[in-house]
């Protein structure tokens, strides 16, 4: 056993502490390689992380850089130097702790550079920045280990492979660098012991004692939730009331205008002007810092807030966690109820509050999955090549490599140990020449090769590199205006990821009328009226997180139960209904049921696919039919359902879902619209194909997005093959169009389809018509008109 230096007992005595198993277990594998650290929130897992750092140091022999701590949030690495800083000052250690990231000033950020502290806390960018300098070997020269927090995070993200390529150079800097990495909520901990080790060394796994079962419920209310939509609201009353019996409450929402909406609400009923805050990541760093003050000092009562502070930010004396929608992702919700009572052996008290009736469902499943410790988590494929490809510049940037050394330290991370030779080479090629169809322009000959050696053909263009390097692609606005408009005010603005998968002809809302997409003019998305039409994609407030495969799969389970005992009444009972009317879905069948309505003829498809899989689902199934002469109108998409609607009947629904043809037509419709262009330029940016920024200024997402057009269509027709091109592909695949989901459906039912035509609207597909007409209307008749759609829906489903 390791013993600590007798201050740090003293210390631990002092406040009444011992120390916790896991972390004398971290002291007695102190010099392991690898070691990963599964512990729950409030465990003391930082400190764990640090102890053997600080035990090392005590003695003020060791000089320069020591422990490097890598944390996901800028925000995050602020608030360890803080709590550190406690110990190391109350036993007098001759410990100099600082943080680098974005928010650091340039002249401290030279300081770090020439006399680096002994502990550097830093995120993934600010590594990646550190080893683009000659010096590299010198401020890394005494590196002993290395701290990864919250781990999970990073490990599902391009910032991590990131991060995983710059350990490897460091390994290869510092011999014998030990890794830790430390974190509460993991689904797989042998696959993220793989992504945290240098390959193929093994990884020690320490798991801490998980502690008391967290107290979690959904919020009773006297209303029931809506039908569809309501973001919470219909429990504004509930929740100030929970506000009122805790001490600090954090209110969770998927997305920041949910958050932004729901705070003005609360605010609006919030007659005994209860002190609430908002925090999320499009605040001003000041309103952000200025809530974390007032949350640390204790004194807010409540916090709206998104996963700006999902991570294991220490604030105060939060005691209560509500999440307002459905959490989508158990792993998240397992965070996030971490936020209250940061204590070790403290159980977590957290609410669930369904926004509509659906969500009732899927708030119990993962309140179930919470209880049986399930954690949802997609497998992750190789490391993406586009990163790669960066790494390779700031390589090159901090000076000459040799190829085959840099390709076997790649292959020590993890995600990039199945890479072969001829991959890396093809981005080594990339990033020298720019590939054959660019490698005649001056601008894309980066590198060359001299006595063996890689090295940049310019040197000048380190300070370029260096300007360009993160993961990290800020979503952009376009601007909506109707062609033949020269002059004229816009309708307003679109995430450039929606206009992304428009093509022309596609119908959608803004503004509350219904607009035709006739294309990009100067990025700008140009559109006609068409007040007649039913707007065929449309426009959604909600979340941008999919349900998570094994959440979708525990709500399919749950379907079969012959009743639903922890469900309210009026939600069993809807359920219940739709047994009765028609058959509640199966995981290994696809419910299919058809019916007519308002003089139109509908086909709902449940396949628990996920959002964007199921919108994918909606353009493929609708351009299916056109190809049958079925005549689609149009179709809207929700996490567990596909409603579409036309003027002909769908006797045999069979035919819309044969995988070749599925797969066929996937390929023409992306090749028409501009979901590909879109990826490719993402891909680009990280690339180093395409720069953001430049001296002196920062490329705006038009001139990005039109640069990257130009280049999509010119390597398309000119060099189809090409690398970039590849990697597109192979972006687009999971991200937006998410079509691995819908394969996995396919092969998931295996043809098994229950069609089943009904006479009327089914309960389980009414509330879908109430997104249909989801207008954003202003003024007081919107609740009015929302609450006649939503009677005559019902109604027609046979539902109260």
């Amino acid at each position: 056993m390791s013993a600590l230096p007798s201050s740090f007992h003293e210390w631990f005595a002092t406040r009444g502490w011992t120390v916790h198993p896991h972390q004398q277990a971290m002291l007695d594998r102190a010099h392991d390689p690898s070691l990963l650290l599964i512990a729950p929130t409030g465990g003391g897992k930082t400190l764990a992380g640090f102890l053997p750092s600080l035990a090392e140091l005590a003695d003020g022999t060791h000089s320069g850089l020591h422990t490097l701590y890598i944390s996901p949030l800028k925000a995050l690495a602020a608030d360890i130097r803080r709590n550190l800083r406690t110990p190391v000052d109350e036993m007098g250690l001759p410990i100099r702790i600082e943080d680098r990231t974005g928010d650091t000033s340039y002249t401290q950020r030279r300081k770090q550079r020439a006399d680096p502290p002994h502990i550097l806390l830093t995120t993934p960018e600010s590594l990646a920045l550190l080893l683009s300098y000659p010096d590299a070997p010198r401020i890394f020269a005494g590196l002993q280990r290395v701290i990864v927090d919250e781990i999970h995070a990073l490990a599902e993200s391009k910032r991590g492979d990131q991060l995983m390529l710059a350990l490897s150079r460091l390994s290869a800097i510092c011999p014998g660098l030990r890794r830790v990495g430390l974190s509460a909520t993991v689904e797989d901990p042998a696959a993220i012991a793989r992504f945290l080790a240098r390959h193929p060394d093994p990884c020690e796994i320490i798991h801490a004692d998980p502690g008391p079962a967290p107290d979690i419920a959904m919020l009773q209310t006297d209303a029931p939730p809506p039908w569809s939509g309501g973001g919470g609201r219909y429990a504004i009353g509930a929740i100030l009331e929970q506000v009122k019996q805790h001490k600090t409450t954090l209110i969770f929402h998927n997305t920041r205008a949910q958050a932004e909406i729901f705070f003005h609400a609360l605010w609006l009923e919030n007659d005994e002007s209860l002190p609430i805050g908002i925090h999320h990541g499009s605040l001003a760093r000041e309103q952000r810092e200025k809530v974390e003050a007032a949350m640390v000092a204790g004194q807010l009562r409540a916090i709206v807030c998104t996963g700006s502070l999902d991570l294991g930010i220490d604030w105060g004396d939060v005691d209560l966690v509500i999440q307002v929608g459905a959490p989508k992702n158990v792993k998240r919700l397992v965070q996030r109820i971490g936020r209250a009572n940061h204590r070790y052996n403290a159980p977590s008290k957290a609410l669930l509050v369904p926004a509509n009736r659906f969500e009732v469902v899927e708030c119990l499943a993962a309140l179930e999955a919470v209880k049986a410790g399930d954690l949802d988590g997609e497998p992750r494929g190789p490391g993406p090549r586009d990163v790669l490809c960066q790494h390779i510049l700031i390589t090159a940037a901090a000076g000459p490599f040799d190829a085959a050394t840099l390709f076997a330290e790649v292959t020590s991370a993890g995600a990039y140990a199945t890479l072969s030779r001829t991959e890396f080479d093809a981005c080594l090629d990339f990033t020298a020449t720019g590939g054959y169809a660019l490698r005649a322009y001056d601008r894309w000959q980066r590198l060359q090769q001299t006595d063996g050696l890689w090295h940049l053909r310019d040197p000048r263009a380190a300070a370029q590199i260096r300007m360009n390097i993160g993961t990290i692609i800020d979503s952009e606005m376009m601007k909506v205006r109707l062609k033949n408009s020269r002059g004229g005010a816009p309708l307003g603005e679109v995430e450039e990821a929606f206009a992304a998968t428009l093509t022309k002809g596609d119908t959608f809302l803004i503004g509350g009328q219904i607009v035709r997409y006739e294309g990009l003019r100067e990025m700008t998305v140009e559109v006609t009226r068409r007040p007649s039409d039913n707007p065929k994609v449309a426009v959604f407030s909600g979340s941008k997180f999919a349900t998570s495969t094994q959440l979708s799969d525990r709500i399919l389970a749950m379907f079969k139960q012959i009743d639903w005992p922890g469900l309210p009444a009026h939600t069993a009972q809807w359920l219940s209904l739709q047994r009765e009317v028609s058959q509640l879905p199966e995981r290994d069948r696809l419910l299919v049921e058809t019916f007519a309505h308002d003089g139109r003829e509908h086909l709902c498809l449940y396949g628990f696919a996920g959002r964007n899989a199921q919108q994918t689902l909606g353009l493929l199934l609708t351009q299916r039919m056109e190809e049958l002469g079925l005549h689609p109108l149009g179709f809207l998409s929700t996490d567990y359902a596909t409603l579409i609607w036309g003027l002909d009947p769908v006797t045999d629904p069979a035919p819309l879902f044969d995988a070749e043809a599925m797969r066929g037509g996937f390929e023409n419709w992306l090749s028409g619209n501009a979901v590909m262009k879109r990826t490719f330029r993402s891909a680009a940016i990280i690339a180093g194909l395409i720069e953001r920024n430049s001296p002196g200024k920062r490329k705006s997402g038009r001139q990005a997005t039109f640069s990257s057009d130009i280049l999509y269509d010119t390597l398309s027709k000119y060099d189809p093959d090409h690398l970039m091109l590849e990697i597109t592909r192979e972006e687009a695949m999971k991200g937006l169009v998410d079509f691995g989901r819908i394969e996995q459906m396919l092969r998931r039912i295996d043809g098994q389809i229950d069609h089943i035509a009904l006479p009327r609207v089914s309960p389980l597909a009414a509330p879908l018509f109430l997104e249909v007409g989801r207008v954003p209307i202003k003024g007081a008749a919107q609740e009015r008109i929302l609450a006649q759609a939503a009677q005559s829906a019902m109604k027609a489903a046979g539902l109260s």
